[in-house]
């Protein structure tokens, strides 16, 4: 079940709004076939597993370990569970099991009915937390929420004119751009849209952009930002008009329930994460509504004397990294 968790987290940044799942089947205390999901819409996990098994006269005798239930139902692909019994596996060991209503428990259901036997919790919470924002979606309906900001060892995000460049270092920055290509959106605020005026697109890693939200309240930014060149699905999300564009759309909100409206709507959207760059007055709109569920936090040794002041975290410390000069913290919010 580890080899099938490693697997599965190939995945990353492909699959979404799937979850990650990875395969893994096995004859006599031998591995005959592997397999993981590696891009919405093409063949699941246990599909890849089984067609990579060379002798399928094999599989009658074989186990299948999956890091997630097996699917019953029809979507872009036919149901897994119904092609593992077709091919008469003796056995499936599942890691956790599917909160999905469309799925939640069926496969299962179907596997045992056929004569399957069927072994759920191997691994579960590592699975879980490899899935961590499919689950977040389905069960909390909003997406997981990572605030990210780079803060100077004098405890500052930008300089009293907003500028924030460089504080971190280049190896920090391409780690953030690998980051937004794990994601399924972006978001930052006017004031970052409108002085740093970026792009929020993965150019120092590979892998796919994540849809573009800006928090735009009254409609204050010109359209020349790279924000608005229509190459990427953009959010504006404001307080005056609802109105669709090309590859942009602007998304009408009421002011006194902003942030839990915004978040709200794009759980309905189906998106799964988001990363939320800045600037200051947007990390603190949710941290302030206790909306979010992880921090990561850049310290470099730069010093501005005075500037615009970082936000203030309480949330459990996870993990401290150096990142060539660069100190990373993670929090999960409690």
């Amino acid at each position: 079940m580890r080899r099938a968790i490693e697997l599965a987290a190939l995945g990353r940044g492909s699959v979404s709004p799937n979850p990650m799942v990875g395969c893994v089947i096995v004859h006599e205390g031998r591995i005959i076939g592997e397999g993981w999901h590696r891009k919405y819409g093409e063949a699941h996990a246990e599909v890849n597993a089984i067609h990579s098994v060379e002798d399928k006269n094999l599989l009658p005798e074989s186990t299948c370990y999956v890091t997630l239930e097996p699917c019953a139902h029809h979507g872009k692909t036919p149901p897994c569970a119904d092609l593992l019994v077709s091919m008469n596996l003796k056995k499936v060991v599942i890691a956790a099991a599917d909160s999905n209503p469309l799925v939640g428990g069926k496969g299962i259901a179907k596997m045992e009915a056929a004569g399957i036997e069927v072994v759920t919790g191997c691994l579960e919470q590592e699975s879980r937390d490899l899935n961590v924002r499919f689950f977040h979606l389905i069960e909390k309906q909003r997406p997981y929420i990572i605030l990210k900001w780079a803060q100077t060892a004098d405890g500052f995000v930008a300089r009293t004119n907003f500028d924030s460049k460089w504080i971190s270092n280049e190896y920090s920055r391409s780690l953030v751009h690998q980051w937004r290509s794990e994601e399924d959106a972006i978001l930052v605020g006017a004031n970052t849209a409108e002085y740093d005026n970026p792009r929020l697109d993965v150019r120092s890693w590979s892998g796919k952009n994540p849809v573009r939200i800006v928090i735009d309240r009254k409609l204050r930014l010109k359209g020349d930002l790279k924000l608005f060149d229509g190459s990427i699905p953009t959010l504006v999300y404001n307080t005056l008009k609802s109105e669709q564009g090309e590859n942009l759309e602007w998304v009408k909100l009421d002011e006194n329930d902003f942030i839990p409206t915004l978040v709200a709507d794009l759980g309905r959207r189906k998106l799964q994460s988001v990363i939320i760059e800045g600037g200051s007055a947007v990390l603190h709109a949710f941290i302030h509504a206790g909306i979010w569920d992880e921090a990561r936090v850049f310290s470099s040794s730069v010093q501005f004397g005075e500037g615009i002041k970082a936000p203030e975290i309480s949330g459990d410390l996870v993990s401290v990294t150096e990142v060539i000069g660069d100190e990373l913290r993670v929090y999960r919010n409690r």
